[in-house]
């Protein structure tokens, strides 16, 4: 009899830790994927210079602004990932700049190197449109409002 009382107890027990999961995997799966835009952009805080000049040597107009636009997209969009903050439209706006990036910067498939980088970008786009289309999930200032 007391096997009765005490299954239900641990069933609660059980959906509680699934439920607490569930929240987390989100959370974890937007840090993961900031990441590289927050080393990205920190990078390029660290060595404007080269990254103009970078930006500049593909014959990207405006450099300067482009280096701009490069850190706001990867920092700002990487801290409001973590926060959860607005996340389909940063999401967005992050997968378009990833898109582009790969195409301007990558795309000498020939080269493996700029291969394997097109194709990563590809990739971390796909994660982003995953964000756009579910969300942030429960642990995030989108949950919030």
């Amino acid at each position: 009899m007391s096997q009765s009382i005490t299954a239900p107890a641990s069933i609660a027990a059980e959906r509680s830790n699934a439920a607490g999961t569930a929240a987390a995997i989100p959370f974890v799966g937007r840090l993961l994927i900031a990441a590289i835009f927050l080393l990205s952009g920190t990078s390029k805080i660290a060595a404007p210079a080269m990254t103009i000049g970078y930006i500049q040597s593909v014959g990207l107009p405006l450099p300067t602004l482009g280096f701009v636009i490069a850190v706001l997209v990867e920092i700002g969009g990487g801290i409001a990932l973590v926060l959860g903050y607005r996340t389909r439209l940063v999401a967005a706006i992050m997968a378009l700049f990833t898109i582009a990036t790969a195409l301007a910067f990558h795309n000498n498939l020939a080269d493996q190197n700029q291969f394997i980088h097109f194709f990563k970008n590809v990739a971390m786009a796909g994660g982003l449109l995953q964000l756009v289309a579910y969300g942030a999930g429960r642990v995030s200032l989108d949950a919030r409002r």
